[in-house]
């Protein structure tokens, strides 16, 4: 017990260890099917389908996937937001003994083409919109067949809900595409290929078949795959059913906002719900009064979300007109959760909001506060059952004694099998079976834990991962830049934001708008630099090497300056 001191914490109803039962992620859409047939799984915009609709959809989808030569462990990518094709689309692969790769449908041609090369995808789910972007990609690339949803499949679909998916602003969007070839229609596939009974697969294995491949980065290169196995997303969501004590099963309404290309969107949302036969009311984006709108008419019970989508609820003018009192509880993740935030928002709604923490990397939760029991503030709460974690220190991996700050490493049955094709960088982040997850912290004596800083230089903005390596290759291409660095500095909004420091080449005089004219072309939106300063050198070590942390420093004592005079 001394080793673990968060279990003296652990009340009554959440069991320190958990029972997993041994099955694919897409049985549990089997089992929803046969208890839950008629009841509503998915409200999107207006329609609703059930249980047994979304797993015939599925097993249509999976049946055809395999006609077009998909086999066992072959990629296939989903680039869709939120809505019914998501969900068939992934029950859909996994059924067809695939593995999913989730991709951001705000990916510009030059993301998605690394990622589909990286993955050796084989075939891509997308929305008409994105299709003329898909099939450059797939010219370049082991991508062989694109099925396509149109926007209008699933009516209604406002337009300011499409928008943030094309490059540009347009209206009267028409993309014509045939089912003919390598191009396939999702509407067609699902009226014309005939139900079949889902495969079972006699070679299956819960602790190494992989289930998904989830992209995640660092500072040190482009975005590596996360091996999730079908136990590694059983688990963790079994872990957060747990926690969940007074969750109903087959009783709860999830309001689906978290994009289910984010792993914890996923796990929290999508996996769960179908777990536990829960209605998802989903939203392809986020949209401050189509969200409260939803609230007040859905009545969503569970909540999972980030700080940045409750501080843009709180900080709508008309919150107090809507009636959220439906909200039971919210388990927020991606970034720090501003005590302010927790506090306010409970007031609204009257449910419990509580921070959790966790990476890609672990599926992604390992711990959380407690929902309805201790809460402590600044905390990133305890681990969750069946999840162990430590404080290590930096100079010799000895565990730290509480108090004392080091690296958070955690183990679990929800950690990865380690990053697709990169042994070298898995073994760099798996060690003696722990992981090591680059964030400082240090526990109490409680057994609950804080986190103090990054040891990584990735920014996190709005709950999106941001890789600075990746935006400053970007800034380099600029004719007229000479040096670029980018880190994350503070912002009230989104948590961080990206700042770039330029050093521009001797008599060029290219503008901050100029400079976000060119990165639009080859970086999504949310990675953008919302603020530039020009400098004529950059700080750096005796060899040369650009030092992004003093960069930083001087951005906090900078923030701090203004916070004392204020």
């Amino acid at each position: 017990m001394e080793k673990k001191p968060w279990l003296s914490q652990y009340p009554p109803e959440i069991p320190k260890t958990l029972q997993l039962e041994e099955k694919p992620v897409h049985a549990y859409l089997t089992e929803a099917a046969r208890n839950y047939a008629e009841k509503t799984a998915i409200h999107f915009m207006g329609k609703e389908l059930t249980y047994k609709e979304v797993y015939e959809s599925s097993l249509k989808l999976a049946s055809y996937l395999r006609k077009i030569g998909i086999t066992k462990g072959d990629r296939v990518a989903i680039m869709l937001p939120n809505g019914p094709q998501s969900v068939i689309s992934y029950y859909g692969i996994l059924y067809a003994g695939a593995i999913v790769v989730q991709t951001n449908p705000l990916y510009t041609e030059r993301e998605l083409e690394y990622q589909m090369e990286d993955s050796g995808a084989k075939a891509i789910i997308t929305l008409d919109i994105l299709f003329p972007r898909v099939t450059k990609v797939a010219a370049k690339t082991s991508l062989n067949d694109i099925i396509v949803t149109a926007v209008k499949d699933y009516l209604p679909f406002p337009k300011n809900m499409v928008y943030p998916f094309i490059q540009k602003k347009q209206t009267g969007i028409v993309v014509k595409v045939e089912h003919n070839g390598n191009h396939h229609l999702l509407k067609k596939i699902l009226a014309e290929t005939e139900l079949e009974p889902a495969q079972k697969d006699s070679a299956f294995d819960f602790e190494n078949d992989l289930a998904l491949l989830q992209y995640t980065g660092g500072t040190t290169g482009f975005p590596k795959g996360v091996m999730l196995t079908h136990k590694n997303l059983v688990a963790n969501a079994t872990m957060c059913d747990a926690w969940l004590y007074k969750a109903k099963k087959g009783d709860e309404v999830v309001l689906g906002l978290l994009p289910f290309f984010h792993v914890y969107g996923m796990t929290a949302v999508l996996i769960l719900s179908v777990m536990q036969g829960y209605k998802m009311v989903l939203l392809p984006k986020f949209d401050t009064v189509t969200t409260l709108k939803t609230i007040q008419k859905q009545r969503p019970t569970l909540f999972p979300g980030a700080p940045t989508i409750y501080i843009g609820l709180l900080n709508h003018p008309d919150i107090q007109k809507y009636d959220l009192s439906s909200i039971d509880s919210c388990i927020s993740g991606s970034a720090p959760l501003p005590v302010d935030v927790q506090q306010r928002f409970e007031k609204v709604t009257g449910g419990k909001l509580v921070e959790g923490y966790g990476l890609t990397e672990s599926s992604p939760v390992t711990h959380a506060n407690f929902v309805w029991d201790k809460r402590v503030k600044g905390s990133i709460g305890v681990p969750w059952p069946d999840t162990d974690s430590a404080i290590l220190s930096l100079e010799t991996g000895d565990i730290l004694s509480p108090g004392e700050i080091g690296e958070i490493a955690v183990k679990g049955p929800q950690v990865m099998k380690g990053y697709w094709n990169r042994p070298e960088e898995t073994e760099q982040v798996l060690k003696d079976g722990w992981l090591l997850t680059g964030d400082l912290g240090y526990m109490d004596e409680e057994g609950y834990f804080y986190v103090v800083d990054r040891k990584k230089d990735m920014i996190i903005a709005g709950g999106y991962n941001i890789y600075p390596r990746e935006v400053e290759e970007i800034l380099y291409e600029h004719p007229d830049v000479q040096e670029a660095v980018v880190a994350g500095v503070p912002d009230p909004y989104r948590g961080e934001t990206v700042k770039a420091y330029v050093v521009l080449k001797e008599n060029a005089t290219v503008t901050e708008d100029e400079l976000n004219t060119f990165t639009r072309k080859y970086l999504a939106a949310y990675k953008i630099p919302r603020i530039y300063e020009f400098r004529k050198e950059l700080p750096k070590t005796a060899v040369g090497k650009i030092l992004r942390r003093t960069l930083v420093e001087e951005e906090r004592n900078k923030q701090q300056g203004q916070d004392e005079i204020v």
